[in-house]
């Protein structure tokens, strides 16, 4: 027998799949919308706006109606809350996602796939903040999943492992962008020559040769060459290339 708990929660998940496909699903007869003024769409671009600028730790509804120039109570009206929000920004993200091209080598599609999984994360690094378990699926991550899926279409693969295929590319896209951004931030501060001319003398001569021959040797190597303590783009590129040709080697 369903509980109270159970009602509040379907009713909550089906209001933001109505708001997820607002622009897909008709409205239903008699149903009350949002006062006019604002729309759904305007909300959501503020709270991208907003999470691009200060970090999803500032996004608030308070703040979002502050950016409106509206009163927060207002903003209720066209999302239920700051969860939903967010919710509906991760897949309005998605929908700047084009198809990738068709013509391409099947090679190409495949890390296309992952690049354009990497370039949205650094173009909003709040993205990394946000759960991807049991994220509810919007039209445009849906739209973006069937973009991918044709990408990597006529390679041979089961549809199990199209599936995972497309996952592992993520999960390394994904990681990377990680790395990419904790350098950004740290740059931002201290470039990444400045912090090597620095701390690049003390580590060579504190880590032993006689005790850590491969370690001191390659990274005093990667530190000279990057003047840095990693290279994220080189290491993207390198990974996602080996990552595809091992996949395909498998089809």
């Amino acid at each position: 027998m369903p509980t109270d708990g159970d009602e509040k929660s379907t009713a909550q998940a089906s209001r933001i799949l109505e708001l997820l496909w607002r622009h897909h699903v008709p409205a239903k007869p008699g149903a009350r919308g949002p006062k006019p003024g604002l729309t759904v769409d305007a909300v959501v671009a503020a709270g991208i706006a907003l999470a691009d600028r200060d970090g999803i730790a500032k996004l608030t509804i308070r703040a979002v109606a502050a950016q409106l120039g509206v009163r927060a109570m207002s903003i209720y009206t066209y999302v239920p809350s700051k969860e939903a929000l967010v919710v509906l920004m991760v897949d309005a993200v998605a929908a700047e996602d084009a198809p990738i091209p068709a013509e391409l080598p099947i090679r190409d599609r495949m890390i296309a796939v992952a690049e354009r999984i990497r370039t949205e994360l650094l173009a909003h690094p709040w993205l990394l903040e946000v759960s991807p378990w049991r994220q509810v699926l919007g039209p445009a991550r849906m739209r973006r999943y069937e973009h991918q899926l044709a990408a990597i279409e006529g390679a041979g693969l089961s549809d199990l492992t199209m599936d995972r295929a497309i996952a592992v590319l993520t999960d390394f896209a994904t990681g990377n962008a990680r790395l990419a951004v904790a350098a950004a931030g740290a740059a931002a501060q201290l470039s990444d020559a400045d912090w090597w001319r620095v701390h690049g003398p003390l580590l060579i001569q504190l880590i032993s040769a006689e005790e850590f021959p491969l370690a001191g040797r390659v990274g005093a190597a990667v530190g000279e060459h990057y003047q840095a303590p990693a290279d994220p783009d080189g290491a993207f590129a390198y990974g996602v290339a080996t990552l595809v040709d091992g996949i395909l080697a498998d089809s």
